[in-house]
């Protein structure tokens, strides 16, 4: 093996090497010393050097020093979790089948799952379990770790004001003609400094993890300026280094014409396809690119022309669909090989044709339907043409400031009329699909070892009791929280 290249990332939050070819990111969190217990005050990497020829060693702020290595890990299980009551796979054989395991037991090692089955066979499933460590879930409910698929969680400001107009009848768009909506968010977005802005995503995925997610997606969106939104997309990637919660950045620089560019729409289209676009995919600082298009916002023939540069750029491509008015954007995003059409409350009858025709997912997202008061999407013509629909959070300062699934299932499954099992689906198995996942979301073999245990006996019991925090405890890669 050998080392070509070593780079610091995201204000030495992480670092890059390339071994043989290959590009190998290490994060804080991942670091030997940090076992899963990293501060976002924690010391930051300002140096690294190649070491031998598979190892780094990392200068870290304190004048610390962190070595590490890039041989193949061990595979031998180094976490058992026993005594499980329920176990929730998110892998039955139909679209609305949850798949149970019952007094079950889970084996795993190097951050993913080797094996699942019933408790009483654990000991002789043919492992040496002898260094494992060894967890009693006490006959409680485990799962995937909750997935929200789609979440705007880097934003400064205080938009608590507007929720007081909406909550006395101010409808989102009189309330965005007077300057409020997203464009309130942009200047103290922008003047807060990159540590602030850590800090308050942060803490935002603290309550997330908290209450069971593992894996969010992050939307930039609120500077609309290139740099701006590459900084953004920047700090996404370093509280990911940081927190427990895998961030994914999507590029959200098509969120809404900024005021400086009203007077001319094209100019602010071309930035964001011909300069943000190609400048977040060769810097690797986002997955996706995701488009707003709906009144007040992108058309779409703007839509087309962003999503056809991300296309350019193999990047992800998802859209805000139809949450005020159906411009045809679920079609597109059918056309293009888009992953996710969101929100959803308008669209046709040959939108949603296009989306089961083309495995695109359905993005529900209740907290802002209901806040605005708005309708809810076509659930029934949804499920009745077999899209696959996922359920996330709208984590945003205006219209859903909350970080926490459970509620969202909650409001699934009173407010939408999605049944418990969609909603979970919605939240695990369909949410990493909307996301361009398959190694999250479910119990199996292979995939992360993200689960949640949970102090529940049946999956109704977590949006049943939508006040309540039931996340026992919170396993991520394997490492437990709390440890």
């Amino acid at each position: 093996m050998a080392i070509d290249h070593v780079e610091i990332l995201h204000y030495g939050t992480a670092a890059a090497a390339d071994v043989d070819g290959v590009r190998h990111v290490v994060r804080l969190i991942d670091l030997p010393h940090a076992l899963g217990r990293i501060r976002v005050d924690s010391p930051r990497i300002v140096s690294i050097a190649t070491t031998g020829a598979a190892r780094v060693t990392l200068g870290l702020s304190d004048n610390s020093q962190e070595t590490v290595s890039f041989d193949a890990p061990t595979a031998e299980p180094d976490l058992v979790i026993e005594d499980i009551g329920l176990a929730i796979t998110c892998m039955g054989e139909a679209d609305d089948v949850l798949g149970y395991v019952t007094d079950a037991a889970i084996i795993c090692s190097g951050g993913r799952i080797r094996w699942i089955g019933p408790d009483s066979q654990v000991n002789s499933a043919g492992f040496d379990l002898t260094g494992a460590r060894r967890i009693d879930a006490g006959g409680r409910m485990v799962s995937p770790g909750l997935i929200d698929c789609h979440s705007h969680p880097m934003f400064a400001g205080n938009r608590g004001g507007e929720f007081a107009r909406r909550a006395a009848g101010h409808s989102y768009q009189e309330i965005a003609a007077a300057g409020g909506g997203i464009t309130a968010t942009l200047h103290p977005t922008r003047m807060a400094s990159v540590e602030d802005h850590i800090a308050l995503t942060a803490a935002r995925m603290d309550r997330a993890f908290a209450a069971g997610t593992t894996t969010t997606e992050a939307k930039s969106g609120y500077d609309l300026t290139c740099d701006g939104e590459l900084r953004l997309l920047s700090i996404a990637k370093a509280v990911d280094a940081v927190h427990p919660v895998d961030l994914v950045p999507t590029l959200l620089g098509a969120h809404l014409i900024p005021p400086e560019y009203k007077a001319d729409r094209a100019q602010y289209v071309d930035l964001v396809a011909n300069q943000m676009v190609p400048a977040a995919a060769e810097r690797r600082l986002a997955d996706a690119v995701d488009v707003y298009c709906d009144d007040g916002a992108f058309t779409l023939a703007e839509t087309r022309t962003i999503l056809e540069a991300a296309q350019r750029a193999d990047l992800k491509l998802r859209a805000h669909v139809g949450q005020f008015a159906d411009l045809g954007a679920a079609e597109l995003v059918a056309e293009l090989g888009g992953l996710s059409a969101d929100h959803m409350e308008n669209v046709s009858d040959a939108g949603i044709a296009a989306m089961a025709s083309n495995d695109v997912v359905a993005v529900m997202l209740p907290g802002a339907c209901v806040q605005l008061r708005m309708t809810p999407p076509p659930v029934d013509r949804l499920r009745a043409a077999g899209v696959r629909m996922a359920v996330a959070s709208d984590l945003n300062p205006g219209t859903s400031f909350c970080e926490t699934l459970p509620i969202q299932m909650w409001l699934a499954s009173t407010h939408y009329g999605m049944t418990v099992e969609e909603a979970w689906l919605g939240v695990t198995r369909y949410a990493a699909q909307a996301m361009g996942r398959h190694d999250i979301g479910v119990l199996m073999v292979g995939a992360a070892a993200d689960l949640v245990v949970w102090d529940a006996e049946h999956p109704g019991d977590v949006p049943y009791r939508y006040g309540a925090n039931l996340a026992h405890r919170v396993i991520k890669r394997g490492r437990i929280y709390p440890g």
